[in-house]
């Protein structure tokens, strides 16, 4: 039978369950935005499992996908093992089915079975199913029932289904929530792919840890839930959840030893042997194969996390991403790969899975641009990096246990971004350990310092007590209700009897309604006053915890009591809020129109003063592009367009082609903000958001918008600063006074301004360029001065030694008589001092012939410099220093004679 291609097996898998009466759930995306509890989507089940939790529901009680995958970080994490054998991945495909409620064990193991050995064809004599042995401690049974159908709906042999305990055959989600027991079905692929054939006592087995047995597809059987106490209790209802990894199975249909060796990595193999010219040869043990798996891996996380929202940065998932990148460019390098390189492979990746994944395609420009930029960055710190590594290294060898200390490597990863695991890999190399310990000390001493420096006043969260829900719909209609005081909280916890006065720091006041907006979405919390008969609150900002609205502020007259009533009132800021808000709707509408629909928000903030929103684009925005955008907002706010607000059930806002915003998590009901609408029918809004914030009711009340700063965040990150209404204005009246001031100092009448300023730049600079060429007073031309110094030179053999001042000379006059003497000496070593007044600049030049003797300019220009006080370094041609004492140079230069007559001797 001709092998299945990868893209066959992953069809052939969706196609049939459909068969089975199951629905085609897309992936969910690999970076789960709307999940704080998970880094990365690492198992198909995540985008299922509020239905699991009993939170959720789904319109069909079957379904079937292919899910994208990270595991590099949290509680799954096989970032250590990719690369050192033939099946760990970051980034895998999860082919999994499930049933919410319908079907259980038996039509599982019966269709798993079919798939496996009538589809697919796989020799039944080499499988092998697990099930779970029981567990005393949980006061659970061994599964029978699974261990019986096994033997009921399939002609597995009897001897091949085998009990396992708990760590390999119980699922739970986590330390409490639904669990189960799960059968996997393993397959032996032969004695010839067993990798621990060097370990005295090995026994091939299923579940003993070589390679020869691997899982193939894990079937769930959820039944039970874990409660806060760690009991085990059974659910109402039964679920399936299953999973099986596409490249392990294609590697067994495709006859492929390694996972590597299938056609979801040859084309990025061969990519990359024609990038470093070698070859990859599939070998486990050797380095250069290591690099090969290794980048071709961390190259498909990196670039399907960049395409689903995630970027490089210095925490949380960012960080992960950034330590899957850093630890590729290392391995790069032992493929000789030293320049930027793996941007230039995100392509091959896009044409071999774009067609089951499209977002590749659309978001390949920016995965380039964001790889490409975290690669130069890293580029920049990694040699130095690698050379304090080595002083740390040389340390640790002569230490009695060979192990870097947690200092060093915390100095690594806080100085040059060195992730801890890839000082750990490349320590490993060299036959050292680090001291694990000390560094987790250090990173939490400065987290400890980071928390403390938060603003002192914060009030604290509590968390062991529920907090009253706040009736908050009146913010959408309302600036001034009447509500009733429920309590306050404040560092000492949830307070509801007493009384408050100006006595207290910043509290958070909670009614039982209100009109202020909690920060959320992007919208900054709502400032205002909370007036009661006896005293005044005022409120600085409102949050939202949970259904709970905080008001934070102080009390600045009387007292304030619980069940007392109040006024709330929101201050008149709020319009302003309101009108940068939906500014940002008709923002982002613009952008897709003037930069493509791949465009996407990253974020925003609202507040009354100003509008910011961040949005993914590879690279800086022209003058045309913001000039366009501005039009075609202009245009939509002139047109006074209604805007319409509808709650409506999530599913029906997704047909209407509402859109989420970045970073939401979102209910079965959402509030969708549509602008453009018609007498309230949304349907005709060329506009249409989840939205929980305030808004205007027509276009025209925004009055007026202008982009004043574009920028970059990050790689791929753009981030726009507007503003609209009455900050414009102010904004506006701003340069109109600057061009009054501009036409009375210049004399020159306001349509010629730009002319007459181009003019004075270009005069200043020529002045600038004049002043910087003409020799001062008395100086002696700089290549006058070297080719004396040659005249003058000591020689070691064929060698010049040159060492002199060359005072009143700028830098890249320097730097032109190094490149003279070097062409004219043939075989030089070159010390030029600079002296100023209060400071000195050395150069030191050495000639490539001397280079390959090892005689380096930054090795000689470290030990010279500390004599003038100062430090530096380079190219092992060129290399330079600053220091602040020169009247030390003579000392100096000197120094420097001896040492390269030292060196050209030895």
């Amino acid at each position: 039978m001709k092998p299945l291609s990868s893209n066959d097996i992953r069809s052939s898998f969706i196609d049939f369950f459909k068969d089975k009466g199951h629905t085609f759930a897309a992936s969910s995306p690999v970076v789960p935005l709307d999940d704080p509890t998970l880094l990365f989507a690492n198992a198909g089940m995540n985008q299922f499992k509020d239905v699991f939790l009993g939170t959720g529901s789904r319109s069909y009680n079957r379904a079937v996908n292919s899910q994208k995958c990270i595991r590099a970080g949290g509680k799954h994490n096989d970032l250590e093992d990719v690369g050192n054998d033939t099946y760990h991945h970051t980034f895998f495909e999860m082919l999994g089915n499930w049933s919410l409620g319908d079907y259980f064990k038996e039509d599982a193991i019966g269709w798993a079975w079919q798939l496996i050995t009538e589809v697919w064809g796989i020799d039944k004599s080499k499988l092998y199913a697990t099930v779970f042995e029981g567990d005393k401690n949980d006061g659970l049974e061994p599964d029978s029932e699974a261990t019986e159908l096994w033997k009921k709906v399939t002609d597995i042999a009897h001897d091949h289904i085998m009990a396992f305990d708990k760590k390999d055959n119980f699922w739970e989600m986590g330390e409490t929530g639904p669990c189960g027991p799960c059968s996997e079905i393993h397959i032996d692929l032969g004695d010839e792919h067993c990798d621990m054939k060097h370990i005295d006592g090995h026994k091939c087995a299923v579940n003993a840890g070589c390679a020869r047995f691997i899982e193939l597809w894990n079937l769930v059987f959820i039944q039970y839930n874990r409660t806060a106490d760690g009991s085990v209790v059974k659910l109402p209802a039964q679920h399936i959840d299953t999973g099986m990894g596409l490249e392990r199975v294609a590697a067994v249909l495709q006859n492929k030893a390694s996972n590597y060796d299938t056609d979801l990595f040859a084309p990025i193999m061969a990519a990359i042997e024609k990038l470093s010219g070698l070859k990859y040869t599939s070998i486990l043990t050797d380095k250069k194969d290591v690099a090969f798996r290794v980048i071709s891996d961390h190259l498909r996380a990196l670039s399907f996390a960049i395409a689903d929202g995630g970027t490089p940065s210095n925490e949380g998932r960012g960080y992960v991403l950034r330590r899957i990148l850093r630890r590729a460019c290392r391995f790069g390098r032992v493929l000789n790969l030293h320049e930027p390189f793996m941007f230039k492979l995100v392509d091959t990746v896009v044409k071999n899975m774009a067609h089951a994944f499209p977002e590749l395609k659309q978001r390949q420009e920016l995965i380039e641009t964001v790889i490409e930029a975290e690669e130069k960055s890293f580029g920049r710190t990694l040699d130095r990096g690698l050379q304090i590594f080595e002083t740390a290294a040389a340390k640790a060898q002569k230490s009695d246990n060979k192990t870097i200390s947690g200092d060093d490597a915390f100095a690594l990863y806080d100085t040059f971004g060195f992730p801890v695991d890839l000082t750990a890999l490349i320590a490993k190399e060299q036959g050292l350990a680090i001291d694990q310990k000390e560094f987790e000390n250090l990173m939490q001493q400065q987290r400890d310092r980071a928390r403390a420096a938060k603003k002192a006043n914060a009030i604290a969260l509590v968390t062991d007590v529920e907090l009253p829900t706040t009736l908050d719909h009146f913010k959408y209609s309302d600036d001034v209700i009447e509500a009733s005081v429920i309590g306050w909280i404040t560092t000492d916890g949830y307070i509801t009897e007493g009384k408050l006065d100006s006595s207290a720091e910043q509290v958070g006041l909670i009614l039982d309604k209100t009109c202020f907006y909690g920060e959320s979405g992007g919208q900054t919390g709502d400032a205002g006053t909370i007036n009661s008969d006896s005293g005044t609150f005022k409120v600085e900002t409102t949050e939202k915890l949970a259904d709970c609205i905080i008001h934070k502020g102080i009390v600045t007259d009387g007292q304030i009591s619980p069940s007392q009533a109040v006024t709330a009132t929101v201050e008149k800021s709020r319009l302003a809020s309101k009108k940068n808000h939906t500014a940002t709707h008709l923002l982002q509408w613009a952008l897709q129109k003037v930069l493509g629909e791949t465009v996407a928000q990253q974020g925003s903030l609202v507040n009354p003063h100003y509008l910011r929103f961040d949005f993914t684009y590879p690279k800086a925005m022209t003058a045309g592009q913001i000039k366009e955008a501005e039009k075609l907002i202009a245009k939509k706010i002139a047109d006074a367009l209604e805007i319409t607000t509808k709650d409506m059930p999530i599913e029906q806002a997704k047909k209407l082609g509402a859109t989420a915003l970045f970073n939401e998590k979102y209910g079965d009901t959402v509030r969708v903000v549509a602008i453009g609408s018609d007498n309230g029918d949304i349907t005709p809004a060329f506009s249409k958001e989840f939205c929980g914030g305030t808004h205007c009711k027509n276009t025209a009340e925004i009055a007026g918008f202008k982009i004043i700063k574009e920028e970059s965040v990050s790689a791929g990150i753009r981030r726009i600063t507007a503003l609209t209404g009455s900050a414009l204005f102010d904004y506006l009246s701003e340069r109109s006074d600057t061009v009054e001031k501009l036409i009375s100092l210049l004399k020159t009448p306001a349509e010629q301004i730009n002319e007459r300023v181009e003019k004075l730049v270009k005069d200043n600079k020529q002045l600038a360029k004049e002043l910087k060429i003409r020799p001062k007073a008395g100086s002696v031309d700089p290549l006058a001065k070297a080719r004396e110094l040659l005249a003058n030179a000591d020689k070691s053999g064929d060698s010049s030694i040159i060492i002199g001042s060359l005072p009143d000379t700028s830098i890249d006059d320097a730097r032109q008589a190094i490149d003279m003497l070097k062409k004219k000496a043939s075989s030089a070593a070159i010390v030029l001092g600079i002296p100023e007044q209060d400071k000195v600049m050395l150069l030191v030049g050495v000639t490539d012939d001397l280079v390959k003797k090892g005689i380096k300019a930054g090795d000689i220009i470290k030990q010279i410099a500390p004599i003038v006080g100062g430090g530096g370094g380079g190219r092992p041609q060129l290399a330079q220093a600053g220091g602040k004492n020169p009247e030390k140079l003579d000392q100096c230069l000197a120094k420097a004679k001896e040492l390269i007559t030292s060196l050209l001797l030895s």
